[in-house]
Order: C-alpha cells, then sequence, then structure tokens
C-alpha cells in the first residue's frame, strides 16, 4: 500500500535519539507516524519507545483513540508530540497531529500540498481537543511527517522524481538542526485509490 523510509539521528553527542519514525500494518490499512519525545538522551528515548509500543497494540483503531492511549501510557515520563497517518487503502488517509510535529501531504503530478492542522499540547502532559481529518489519496501522493529537530521549508525536496529513502535523506542533510535530535519519515501512496 505504501513505499516507505524513516532516516535520523541523535542529537550529537548523544547515543540515543528520541525521534522515531514507525510503520505498522494492521489488516485492512497501515499506520505512519513521527514521536518525539521531549528533549534528547535516554528520558526522550524511553518516551518514544513507550508511545511506539502503546501504537503496535492496535494500530488499526482511530487516531483520536491511540493518541488518548498514549496519554494514558506517558504519564510517567516526560512525555511526546507526534503525528499520526492512517492509510486504509481505500483512497484515503486519516491523520491527526498533537505539538509541534510537521506534516505534509504532497499530491502527486500536482503543485498541490496539505499540511496536518497540528494542535499544541503534550501527549502524557496535556491534550487538546482531538480532531481528525480524513483525506482522499491517489497513487503517488507523498506523506512526510517531520519532528522539530527538522527546520521548516522542506517541500522542495519531495520529489516524485525520488524514492521516499531518498526524499528523507535530503531532508535530515539539508534541513536538521544541530541542536536537537531528529527524524524524517516518508510514506509514497501506492496503494488503488478511488480518487480522481
Amino acid at each position: 500500500m505504501i513505499e516507505w523510509a524513516s532516516v535520523g539521528h541523535p542529537l550529537p553527542g548523544e547515543q540515543t535519539s528520541g525521534d522515531l519514525g514507525v510503520v505498522l500494518p494492521f489488516e485492512s490499512g497501515i499506520l505512519v507516524a513521527v514521536i518525539d519525545g521531549l528533549g534528547h538522551g535516554k528520558d526522550a528515548c524511553i518516551a518514544a519507545q513507550r508511545a511506539h509500543e502503546t501504537l503496535a497494540k492496535n494500530p488499526g483503531a482511530p487516531l483520536d483513540q491511540l493518541i488518548e492511549k498514549c496519554h494514558e501510557a506517558l504519564r510517567e515520563t516526560r512525555g511526546a508530540v507526534m503525528s499520526l497517518a492512517s492509510f486504509n487503502g481505500q483512497g484515503t488517509m486519516t491523520w491527526l497531529g498533537v505539538g509541534n510535529v510537521e506534516a505534509l501531504l504532497v499530491h502527486a503530478g500536482a503543485d498541490q500540498t496539505e499540511a496536518i492542522p497540528s494542535r499544541g499540547g503534550t501527549v502524557g502532559y496535556l491534550l487538546p481537543r482531538l480532531t481528525v481529518t480524513t483525506l482522499p489519496v491517489r497513487h503517488g501522493d507523498t506523506l512526510v511527517l517531520a519532528t522539530d529537530g527538522i527546520r521548516h521549508g522542506f517541500k522542495q525536496e519531495v520529489r516524485s522524481t525520488r524514492s521516499p529513502q531518498e526524499i528523507a535523506q535530503c531532508i535530515v542533510e539539508h534541513w536538521a538542526r544541530e541542536t536537537d535530535d531528529c527524524c524524517a519519515i516518508v510514506a509514497r501512496y501506492v496503494g488503488e485509490s478511488t480518487w480522481g
């Protein structure tokens, strides 16, 4: 249903990263997520891993429920921000973001980009009102989720002639900050679409 790649690295000098890209298949689709444990180092990594473990228990659940379950699981950690996107294979994608994680859907063959309307807050500390958005997707549409260790403005790297791996590598190579962990996950929809 998707071709994907995730690239990232810890803050220079650290051994572990609190930024994590996740892809979890389920019976009728695929969940794509990027998780940013607050700060960096071991405690940020623990928060991100706990969120990953929580998502992996039931990746096909509604996105607002997944965020709420992560919120409960992360209460004893420093918390995290995250964006989730679920592809169902029927030409739609649902998405939801909490905190300062950038998310773009670049439509194939068109100069059109959708941005996930992320709400302020911290999973594990204070959740905003959760509003899930559903969008049509078609073959070749490319989703990018990036933590705040990536500077804004990377859309120019998202080209249909590049593979998801090449796009993720270019984003991290050219747009990563030197003051934080970073992660970019790129997913290109290649499933059947009912749109257009």
